[in-house]
């Protein structure tokens, strides 16, 4: 595997195409978790499934090398704040609304801080894609603004996870390009990282609940769990995929194409959990079109 920093930083189009491929994966187990009737439950066992279906995986290819683990601990610990404020926004707000929210704001983020991070500063036409991209997904989640101006909690929850987002994709993308330079490998990284991640939340909400609300979580997880290791799969997928383009381009570009996911779970909560579209949902859809082209052209 080549040293990360010998790899010349670029979004080509198979770069492109793969991280379509992994946002269309993570609106899938997003949409998933909108659909239950227990949000917090149901992020626990998408994520409980996810760490199962990676641990043989990860005994099989071995740990991380030493270099990556601090950033392997700082993004566990990130990533319960991102599933807490995640079941939060799904609580409260549509999947249409808060999830465009949460992943439009955080590549902004990203660009914002990224030549001081990771020493990325990103060109005029990477800020018209991220510039593009975040108008974009803010339009297709504010595509109803006097709905979502009266779901306040949600709204919160929403931008306070786009912060999390920021900074849990500066741990990982730093980590993944570490592990790289000290001779690892991208999936050591990232099964390691869900192995361990599909602990910490599901045992945060098992402790919440009482002993007639554990009951009931088995019960319902019996039936549940093969959707949620479908879901806990498609996350691993879309994620492993994000954090590879990560060491083959910059981090903003990979962090904003990303987000177009935004398309796909405005879809996604259109056509299955029969949330409107609308215009204005539309306009989004091409600003975020024309920020992907940004991105590559530039």
């Amino acid at each position: 595997m080549p040293d990360a920093a010998s790899v010349p930083l670029a979004l080509t189009w198979p770069l492109v195409g793969a991280v379509l491929c992994g946002a269309l994966l993570h609106a899938g187990w997003n949409a998933l978790v909108k659909s239950s009737g227990d949000k917090p439950l149901d992020t626990a066992l998408v994520h409980l499934m996810g760490a199962l279906v990676a641990l043989p995986f990860a005994v099989f290819v071995g740990a991380p090398m030493r270099e990556a683990w601090p950033f392997i601990g700082a993004s566990l610990v990130v990533h319960v704040g991102y599933y807490i404020a995640l079941a939060g926004a799904y609580q409260h707000g549509e999947l249409g609304m808060t999830y465009p929210i949460m992943r439009g704001f955080a590549p902004l983020l990203v660009a914002l801080g990224s030549a001081t991070v990771v020493g990325e500063a990103p060109s005029a036409a990477t800020w018209a894609g991220v510039l593009g991209i975040t108008a974009g997904v803010a339009l297709v989640g504010l595509g109803h603004a006097g709905d979502a101006l009266h779901h306040r909690k949600a709204l919160a929850f929403a931008f306070a996870n786009a912060c999390i987002i920021a900074v849990y994709t500066f741990v990982d993308g730093l980590g993944v390009r570490t592990e790289l330079r000290a001779g690892g490998a991208v999936f050591h990284y990232v099964l390691w990282l869900f192995v361990l991640d599909g602990i910490a939340y599901p045992l945060l909400v098992w402790r919440r609940r009482s002993p007639a609300g554990r009951a009931a979580a088995l019960a319902y997880a019996r039936g549940r769990w093969p959707l949620a290791a479908l879901g806990g799969s498609a996350s691993i997928g879309s994620y492993a995929i994000a954090l590879w383009a990560m060491t083959r381009a910059p981090v903003a570009s990979v962090a904003a194409l990303r987000e177009t996911s935004v398309l796909f779970a405005a879809l996604l909560g259109t056509f299955m959990l029969r949330e409107r579209f609308g215009l204005r949902r539309a306009a989004g859809t091409l600003a975020v079109v024309a920020g992907v082209m940004a991105l590559r052209l530039g």
